[in-house]
């Protein structure tokens, strides 16, 4: 799935105030962690994930692992913090309208 400039922009507003709903320990990216990264993009569409890693190039690679596993889109990411982003056209009630 690719975003358009204009997409990306409405959803890091939307996602400035969101606090991350999932991080990772010292195991890294664990079946658990992939589990509630899964979980929480079906009932938020948009989520933020701390990655504690002790490098950009090992939290590059998370983050890409996430979006292979998940096929969720990478929004934004600064520093540790990874905004995702995957659509549900299943989910009931009120569903991210892009622009």
């Amino acid at each position: 799935m690719k975003l358009t400039e204009q997409q990306k922009r409405h959803l890091r507003r939307l996602g400035h105030q969101l606090k991350p709903v999932v991080r990772t320990g010292n195991a890294g990216l664990s079946e658990a962690v992939m589990n509630e990264i899964e979980a929480a993009l079906e009932h938020h569409e948009l989520i933020k994930v701390k990655l504690v890693a002790d490098d950009r190039e090992q939290r590059k690679q998370f983050s890409e692992r996430i979006c292979q596993t998940t096929q969720a889109v990478i929004v934004q990411a600064i520093g540790q913090i990874v905004l995702l982003y995957r659509p549900n056209p299943e989910r009931k009630g009120k569903q991210i309208a892009l622009p």
